[in-house]
């Protein structure tokens, strides 16, 4: 699904006990249950450059031969292709360059590891490969226009199959590389500017690719492509909107994972025999359930469970559909390796993280045991204490049940004069997850109180939720974050005077909506590439970025009226809170226009108002001395602003 918010939000390590049984369930928390742990040592202000130094590690992906993991890794500052044993040891930088690199896989001989590369962050991607030994990358697709990512090779290694999109149209399809040659061929010729192709998984004789065909938001089949022919085959076809994507076929190529929302807009998991095309239905929740993998043997396969922003890995039999978290660690679970997190010997790769601990890789063994394969932290993160996040509910303006992550600095008095900070996700169809937010232990450690809700829009609760604010972008949603602001005035910790607002991407969207539409609330505003006007938005946006804000806002003739009222430029000039805004200088989601924008609006208005503009970086921050400066910038806005302090810390 096309989201504006490609930073992920991160998250925490908590019991997910007492939890309702489904988001219909949810009751309203009471304001006076939010706590402030005690803590004899107090906290201070964390350091923003030495919380940075804590490693950030993704992709990673199993070696053929189990014995190690190739992965990208921010250890240099840069988010670069590296390689380490199957214990964590040994870590080898083989890559070093400015511009990010993502989607690492291994050859089927497993010497090189072929991944994708952008520049400056425009997300163009080329394919390239390198070997593991070390040595020059070669690029494989070279292509100026045509971005091509996502690689898989076929079980024999003989093809690699990767989405490939031109820049200036809207449609994602799928082509096909014979390895030994290079020689590439499209294998769908997508012509709905609403749909993408995405690929799933080849058969195990690499005669037929397994693929998603999404259409818009709503509607979504999958499909097996014969790669010689080309000649695509439905295996899902439904009526009305449906949501079905796979994620993996079984060792014997006859069945698919797949996740389904037919179950009343909610996403479940289903066997899909490939033959029959028939489900048998693993899950029947109301909260999201998303299909993982197979084992090598395909006698169980994963999926994982998000119970309000909180994921378990669930374990099943394949006979019998028994479930089992085998001992992992409740909190923000995920398979830790692509595109299985299975090893051969039955060892599973995991990714866990909390809201005091920073995400880490681990491995638990065909026996249950759980061993730590990474270490992230920074010394200072490790030796500091934490407050862990609250997950809250409470009731919205309409009776609408809201939930939301809630910080509480260590020892706060209830007293009613704390700052606070809320933080909107991005998206809109996203979630913060319960998780470690280097934003909030910031804010936290400096005394705010900092709540993130999940608002109408959000995923995870179901598809009318998800769809609860289209054509009503900044409207209801708005005052869902505002109703939060009311919780934590009920709370008897925070200030009313003291409220601030930092969001990015449609966080950034609804940071100037906020300041704009209800400006007697916030006393300070961090907008980073935030969205000002959606007709301008759609001048200069990526072209599969025009198809998805349609989808939330419609046709731009028939309804500019919605247009003109979800825009934050028509009520902008009434805004009093000083705004910060920040912004990468090659996004092509949220274009630099957005923030130009606001920044000359203000300026002409005598506003306060800065901005900064960040060379080669696109949509979010990747660069250390870039989040380095992000954050120090803004931290020191809400010091100055919220607290009336002018030294930054």
């Amino acid at each position: 699904m096309t989201r504006f918010c490609l930073v992920p939000a991160l998250v925490v390590m908590a019991s997910v006990s007492g939890l309702a049984s489904g988001p219909g369930d949810r009751v309203a928390t009471d304001p006076k249950s939010l706590v402030s742990a005690k803590n004899a040592a107090g906290s201070s202000p964390m350091p923003v450059a030495e919380l940075l130094q804590t490693v950030r590690i993704g992709g990673s992906t199993w070696s053929p031969d189990g014995k190690q993991i190739g992965y990208v890794s921010n250890a240099s500052g840069r988010l670069n292709l590296w390689v380490m044993q199957a214990d964590g040891t040994g870590a080898r930088q083989l890559l070093k360059s400015d511009d990010r690199q993502s989607g690492p896989v291994f050859t089927k001989d497993g010497r090189e590891i072929v991944y994708e590369q952008d520049k400056g962050g425009d997300e163009l991607y080329d394919l390239y490969a390198v070997p593991v030994s070390g040595g020059a990358p070669r690029n494989l697709t070279n292509t100026d226009k045509t971005s091509e990512s996502g690689p898989q090779f076929s079980k024999d290694g003989r093809w690699l199959a990767f989405g490939s999109k031109e820049k200036v149209e809207a449609s994602i399809n799928i082509a096909v590389m014979e390895w030994a040659t290079g020689k590439m061929r499209l294998l769908t010729h997508e012509k709905d500017p609403k749909a993408a192709w995405n690929v799933v998984d080849w058969s195990p004789d690499g005669r037929y690719l397994y693929a998603v065909r999404g259409v818009g938001t709503d509607d979504a089949d999958v499909y097996r492509i014969e790669v010689k022919t080309e000649a695509a085959e439905n295996l899902t076809a439904h009526t009305g909107k449906v949501l079905v994507f796979a994620s993996e076929l079984s060792p014997d190529g006859k069945t698919l994972l797949v996740t389904s929302n037919e179950k009343g807009g909610y996403s479940n998991v289903a066997l899909l025999d490939v033959a029959s095309k028939k489900k048998r239905w693993v899950t029947d929740t109301q909260w999201e359930a998303q299909a993982s993998g197979f084992s090598p043997k395909g006698d169980v396969f994963t999926y994982v469970l998000n119970a309000d922003g909180r994921t378990t890995i669930n374990f099943v039999d394949t006979k019998t559909l028994k479930a089992s978290d085998r001992g992992v660690p409740a909190g923000l679970n995920s398979p830790g390796a692509g595109p299985t997190a299975f090893r051969e010997d039955g060892s599973y790769l995991f990714a866990h993280q909390d809201s005091t601990h920073a995400p880490n890789l681990y491995l638990l063994s065909s026996g249950d045991a759980v061993s730590q394969v990474t270490h992230n932290e920074s010394p200072v993160l490790t030796a500091s204490a934490l407050p862990s996040s609250q997950l809250v509910t409470y009731k919205s303006f309409d009776g609408r049940m809201i939930s939301a992550l809630v910080w509480v600095p260590f020892n706060l008095k209830r007293d009613g004069t704390a700052p606070v900070v809320v933080m909107p996700h991005g998206g809109p169809t996203g979630q913060t997850l319960d998780s470690f937010s280097p934003r909030a232990i910031l804010l936290v450690s400096r005394g705010y109180v900092v709540i993130a809700p999940n608002v109408r829009g959000s995923t995870g609760y179901g598809m009318e939720f998800e769809r609860a604010n289209h054509k009503d972008l900044g409207g209801a949603d708005l005052k869902d974050e505002i109703a939060g602001v009311d919780f934590l005035k009920a709370s008897g910790f925070i200030d009313a005077k003291k409220v601030g607002i930092w969001g990015g991407s449609y966080g950034g969207f609804m940071t100037l909506m906020a300041i704009g539409k209800n400006p007697d609330l916030w006393a300070a505003a961090v907008d980073e590439y935030g969205i000002l006007d959606w007709y301008t938005m759609l001048a200069h946006e990526d072209a599969r970025l025009q198809e998805y804000e349609k989808t939330l806002l419609g046709d731009p003739v028939a309804d500019k009226a919605v247009y003109e009222a979800s825009s934050p430029l028509k009520y902008i000039r009434d805004e009093k809170a000083p705004l910060l805004v920040l912004q990468g200088e090659r996004d092509i989601r949220v274009p630099k226009e957005e923030a130009e924008q606001v920044v000359d609006i203000l300026k002409k208005e005598g506003r306060t108002v800065d901005a900064v503009y960040y060379p080669e970086e696109g949509h979010g921050f990747i660069k250390r001395e870039h989040q380095v400066d992000e954050l120090t910038r803004s931290v020191g806005w809400f010091d100055k602003y919220l607290k009336g302090d002018t030294k930054t810390q």
